[in-house]
């Protein structure tokens, strides 16, 4: 009898172990089992196959592309299109991995009808797990009806970059006990509506500890503390390719820019000298 995803579990941490398909209910799982959920985005597929490779438990299509792919400064351009083209990318490279989409600014705001029209885009023409919406309570009744209809929903509190103009600012968020107690409330009501995971981004650690003890849904934390069930980057910033990009909350695995850098001065050099490309290298 094959085993289920609950099951097919590889140990944390083990290099070489055979990755398992991840599920919403594979992640939801996690948080009772105390495993830690490892995140982190793509937006090609190269990225989305390596990671898929090294077992990656979920990979974000990140509204973030908009920032690091196409260098926009905030993410509020990036459209559904541009989500859709990205997400196939990725989804040609995983067998294993859970892939999720961000849904872009006023993609799924406006109305539930909207919402529907959009994530169902999502979901029918890539074939992914389940989309990412930004926001709290007022989103609840969107939630909710996407999950009836069979939409995945991971909700997204804190720090919501598609709000960037009503903040003013990236600064932590819930600082101030007012807003703490909001997000806690609305993390509860998202919960209730139907998620089956939570980001937390840029609030303070005790509060996300607090939201994580407080809900039955695994919270994944960017700049929210050791606390969450798990974790998530922009891969770019991870590998150090966004150099200029320097939060607290980044630890760079790799130094990619400068590698690259020194990859691409080494290929000049040897093009304008002669040196490339040798006999042996041509036909």
């Amino acid at each position: 009898m094959p085993k289920s995803n609950a099951a097919d579990s590889r140990a944390p941490g083990k290099v070489g172990a055979r990755p398992r398909v991840v599920t919403t209910k594979t992640v939801m799982t996690m948080k009772n089992t105390g495993e830690k959920i490892a995140m982190l985005t793509a937006y090609d597929y190269l990225v989305a196959k390596i990671l898929d490779q090294v077992g990656i438990d979920i990979i974000l299509v990140g509204d973030s592309l908009a920032n690091v792919v196409q260098g926009h400064e905030t993410t509020l351009p990036v459209t559904v299109d541009d989500m859709i083209y990205h997400a196939k990318a990725v989804k040609r490279a995983v067998k294993n991995a859970l892939i999720v989409v961000d849904m872009p600014f006023m993609s799924y705001q406006t109305s539930v009808d909207d919402a529907v029209r959009n994530c169902g885009r999502v979901m029918k023409e890539v074939g992914v797990g389940a989309v990412k919406l930004e926001g709290g309570a007022y989103i609840a009744d969107i939630v909710k009806h996407l999950v009836k209809i069979g939409i995945p929903v991971m909700g997204h509190l804190g720090l919501t970059p598609q709000s960037i103009n009503k903040f003013g600012t990236y600064e932590v968020r819930a600082q101030d006990k007012t807003e703490a107690d909001e997000l806690l409330v609305d993390a509860k009501v998202l919960a209730e509506a139907g998620v089956f995971s939570i980001v937390l981004e840029k609030i303070p650690s005790e509060l996300a500890q607090e939201v994580t003890e407080s809900i039955k849904v695994p919270t994944i934390g960017i700049g929210a503390g050791p606390h969450c069930d798990g974790q998530v980057l922009v891969v770019y910033d991870m590998l150090g390719m966004t150099e200029e990009f320097k939060p607290r909350f980044v630890r760079r695995y790799a130094e990619l820019a400068s590698s690259m850098r020194e990859a691409f001065r080494k290929y000049m050099h040897d093009v304008k000298g002669e040196q490339f490309p040798t006999d042996k290298e041509s036909y």
